[in-house]
């Protein structure tokens, strides 16, 4: 949470949970739960889901992930990323999925790389659910785009 105005109370946390567990019921996807087998039964979010907020590239869907201290490093963010990226380009058929982060995370905006998405640095913006003033308020905008493959026709019998 060190990039976030302040951690939430239990339950404001319980509250946002119920809130990603109904967009999962609603859209078919949202932010899931990740554990790490052997290590801890819940280690944070990794997922996609709807962005809809006052932006240029809104709506949208987002990636994105909160993932506890003890868990950053060992690469589950970029593990559950790619799964969540192949689900929304293979199972969702989505074109287009993006990601935001402020300039100092440079943690999120590593695994961003990761998975394959690129910084579109002309449309970084100011996040409109940040009070104007907060250092927190810019945000750089990362894409990654499915890969479209190309379709080839056979040639239709009898001309």
């Amino acid at each position: 949470m060190r990039h976030f105005a302040r951690a939430l109370s239990r339950d404001e946390s319980d509250a946002r949970a119920a809130t990603y567990a109904a967009e999962i019921e609603k859209h078919g996807f949202g932010f899931w739960a990740v554990e790490a087998p052997g290590v801890a039964p819940f280690i944070g979010f990794v997922g996609l889901r709807t962005a809809a907020f006052d932006a240029p590239f809104c709506p949208c869907i987002e990636i994105g992930w909160r993932l506890a201290f003890d868990a950053w490093g060992h690469g589950y963010a970029t593990e559950a990323g790619r799964a969540a990226l192949e689900y929304g380009f293979g199972d969702l058929r989505l074109s287009e999925i993006l990601a935001w982060t402020v300039p100092a995370n440079l943690r999120s905006q590593a695994v961003m790389v990761r998975l394959g998405m690129r910084r579109s640095a002309h449309e970084d913006f100011d996040h409109p659910k940040v009070p104007e003033g907060d250092p927190l308020r810019h945000h750089v905008l990362y894409r990654l785009t499915r890969q479209r493959t190309p379709i080839t026709e056979s040639p239709s019998a009898g001309g």
